[in-house]
């Protein structure tokens, strides 16, 4: 995973390189930022991946000052999947029949991600907090006036722009502490995204919306295959 970070980041001087937040992906991220790899950690969905990805790479960054190394070209960005928590919270509530108002579970990749960019700003991290995977425009509004990337897409630039929402500063507002009570009181899970030690970085891959974005590139992997074996081997009929 190093080995080919350093090959593509040495593609461009504008290159930025994808590692997953996963046990094997946050134990190179030190080494790869020393190496001078611009990184985007993704497949993270809560506040101990992000401060994780965050702890590695000013370590990375760190060791580049000391050995005097240019760290000017690098802009590290740790990728929060807001939308993706609420998705998994939504099938524990299915599955385990747990009674909740759904529009409370559309707050917790929010209430996660408010509580990691304090704690990115309190820290002062290099790295910026990058928020992906928009379920509703809550996801957009409610991080609006911070120094964070906002990775839109076209789809829901066109929703915003037409919901009449004014884009006022949100981010510093502490989503009500009922909400986040009545999750943590539900979701175990929510406990383990919010919490800053709620989780140790071995425990990442097992995480629910870690193994389900995991499984999905395992099988898109082999749909890919699929397709090679259907064009080297086409179907007589």
């Amino acid at each position: 995973m190093l080995e080919q970070a350093i090959e593509l980041a040495e593609l461009g001087p504008n290159m930025q390189v994808k590692m997953p937040a996963t046990a094997a992906g946050i134990s190179m991220i030190e080494d790869a930022t020393f190496a001078g790899v611009n990184l985007n950690v993704t497949v993270s969905f809560c506040v101990p991946q992000v401060l994780a990805i965050a702890d590695a790479i000013e370590r990375g960054l760190a060791r580049r000052d000391a050995a005097g190394l240019d760290t000017s070209h690098m802009a590290p960005v740790a990728t929060m999947m807001v939308g993706r928590l609420d998705d998994w919270l939504k099938v524990i509530a299915k599955r385990e029949g747990i009674a909740i108002d759904p529009a409370i579970i559309d707050w917790a990749g929010i209430a996660c991600a408010k509580r990691a960019y304090g704690l990115f700003q309190e820290r002062k991290y290099r790295t910026k907090l990058l928020v992906a995977a928009y379920r509703h425009l809550g996801h957009w509004s409610e991080l609006i006036g911070g120094d964070l990337v906002q990775t839109m897409p076209y789809e829901w630039q066109v929703k915003a722009n037409q919901s009449g929402i004014a884009p006022n500063p949100r981010l510093h507002i502490p989503v009500d502490t009922v909400i986040v009570a009545e999750l943590e009181a539900k979701f175990p899970d929510f406990v383990r995204a919010y919490e800053p030690d709620g989780m140790t970085a071995a425990e990442f891959d097992t995480f629910g919306p870690v193994a389900r974005m995991l499984r999905s590139f395992i099988g898109a992997w082999y749909d890919f295959v699929g397709v090679i074996r259907n064009e080297m081997v086409p179907d007589p009929d």
